[in-house]
C-alpha cells in the first residue's frame, strides 16, 4: 500500500541518506561496529556533517530546526536500518530522540547555548539515565540522590542498561531532590564526562544491538553546579521525563516498523533466489501465504504509525496514544521478523545475515522505553476510569 506521509522535501531528504548509507553502512563497519561494541565517533561526525543528525535542533543552535516534524528522522530510520544496521540506527536515536529534546524543550538558554551546537555536530554524545538496578518502569522507585549544598548538588547512585552509556559526554540523569515519591520529589540534572566520582562501567554483553554501547554507570559524591539542573527550576524531574515520552515511544515504533518492512525485503530477496526441491522457496503455498501474512501486517502498521507522526506534528500525540502505538507495533515487528527469520531456514540464524541481527535486536524494543506491560496498564486505565 502506498504511503502519503512524506512530501518532496522528505524524499529528497531520503537522497541525503542514502548517499550517507551507501558511503559508510558497509558490512564491514558493520561488523566492525559489532566487534567494537559501538559506534565509533567518525562515523557519528560524518553523519552530522551529512545534515542526518541535530535535526530537531534549533537552526540557531546550529542545527536543521526541523521541530515538530519527525517524518525525517522516520526516514533516518528507514534507509539506516534497511541497510541492517540497527544499532548505528540506535545511536542516532539515543542522540536525537532522547538526549537532544530534553535541551531543546526544557533546557535554559545557557544549558542549550552551551550543548546543542556540539550535539548538532556530535562532538558531544548525549545519553538519558534513569534505569537502576532496582527500579526500571517503577522510576519513582529510583535510590540515586541529588543532595543540595553550596553551589550545586552532590549526586550518588548508580544507573544501569544506559544507552550511550561508555561513550556519552553528558547524561540527562533522573534523580531525587526531595522526600518520598511525590512527582516533585525528582529533577534532572546534567552529568559530564570528567567529573570527579563519576564512572562508566564497562559495557554490557547483550543479545542484540551489539554495536551500539550501553553500560552502568555510578555515581560517587559527584559534584554538579547549579547550572547543570535541567531547566534550572528543581523538582520538575518527573513533569519533564513525562513531557518527552510520547516523542521517545513513538521513535521506538518506527524503528519497529521499519525493521519489520526491512525484514519483508530481505525475506522476498532470499525466497526468491533460493531453490529447494526444484522451486524457488516462494513458489511454495505456505512461504506465499505467510508472505501474505506479513506484507499485509507491515502496510498496516505503517498506516498506524502515520497516522502517530500526523497526530505528533498537530501536538495530539497523547501519553496514551503513544503507549498503544509503542506496544502495538513493538509486537507485530517481531511476530514479522519471527516469520522471516522463519523463511530464511538455517541462513536465518547466522549473524552474518541481517535479518538474524534484526531479530535479535528487536527483543528489546518490548522491554525499553517502558514495557509492553506496563504500555498496556496507560492505556487501559484511562479506559476502565482509574487514575
Amino acid at each position: 500500500m502506498e504511503r502519503d506521509i512524506y512530501d518532496e522535501d522528505h524524499e529528497a531528504f531520503r537522497d541525503l541518506v542514502k548517499a550517507f548509507v551507501k558511503r559508510y553502512v558497509t558490512n564491514e563497519a558493520i561488523q566492525r561496529w559489532d566487534a567494537e561494541g559501538e559506534i565509533d565517533r567518525d562515523t557519528m561526525r560524518a553523519a552530522a556533517e551529512a545534515g542526518l543528525l541535530g535535526l530537531s535542533v534549533p537552526e540557531e543552535f546550529g542545527g536543521a530546526g526541523m521541530l515538530g516534524d519527525y517524518r525525517f528522522r522516520a526516514v533516518v530510520n528507514e534507509e539506516i536500518i534497511g541497510a541492517g544496521a540497527g544499532s548505528l540506527a540506535g545511536a542516532f536515536g539515543i542522540q536525537d530522540d532522547l538526549a537532544v529534546p530534553y535541551f531543546v524543550h526544557m533546557g535554559t538558554q545557557e544549558q542549550k547555548a552551551k550543548w546543542l551546537p556540539r550535539m548538532a555536530t556530535a562532538e558531544v554524545i548525549g545519553a538519558l539515565a534513569m534505569t537502576e538496578p532496582g527500579a526500571g518502569s517503577d522510576l519513582r522507585g529510583i535510590k540515586t540522590s541529588a543532595k543540595k549544598v553550596e553551589g550545586g548538588y552532590l549526586v550518588n547512585g548508580a544507573k544501569t542498561f544506559i544507552s550511550s552509556g561508555k561513550t556519552a559526554d553528558v547524561v540527562v540523569t533522573f534523580v531525587k531532590t526531595g522526600e518520598g515519591n511525590r512527582p516533585d520529589a525528582f529533577s534532572i540534572v546534567l552529568i559530564e564526562d570528567g567529573m570527579e566520582g563519576f564512572q562508566h562501567g564497562n559495557k554490557l554483553n547483550k543479545i542484540g544491538f551489539h554495536g551500539h554501547d550501553t553500560a552502568e554507570l555510578s555515581f560517587n559524591d559527584v559534584f554538579v553546579p547549579e547550572e547543570n539542573l535541567l531547566g534550572g527550576e528543581e523538582g520538575r524531574g518527573f513533569i519533564q521525563l513525562m513531557m518527552n515520552l510520547p516523542l521517545e515511544r513513538l521513535s521506538i515504533g518506527v524503528a519497529a516498523a521499519a525493521a519489520a518492512q526491512a525484514g519483508l525485503a530481505w525475506t522476498l530477496d532470499h525466497t526468491k533466489n533460493r531453490e529447494a526441491f526444484g522451486e524457488r522457496i516462494i513458489d511454495f503455498q505456505n512461504t506465499r501465504f505467510r508472505i501474505a501474512d506479513v506484507a499485509t501486517t507491515v502496510d498496516a502498521t505503517w498506516a498506524y504509525v502515520d497516522a502517530a507522526l500526523r497526530a505528533y506534528a498537530n501536538g495530539k500525540l497523547s501519553a496514551e496514544e503513544a503507549a498503544k502505538v509503542k506496544f502495538w507495533t513493538t509486537e507485530r515487528e517481531w511476530e514479522v521478523l519471527d516469520t522471516c527469520l522463519q523463511l530464511h531456514g538455517g541462513y536465518g540464524y547466522m549473524v552474518e545475515y541481517p535479518i538474524a541481527r534484526a531479530w535479535a535486536d528487536a527483543r528489546v524494543h518490548r522491554i525499553y522505553g517502558g514495557t509492553n506491560e506496563i504500555m498496556r496498564d496507560i492505556v487501559s486505565r484511562p479506559i476502565a476510569g482509574k487514575r
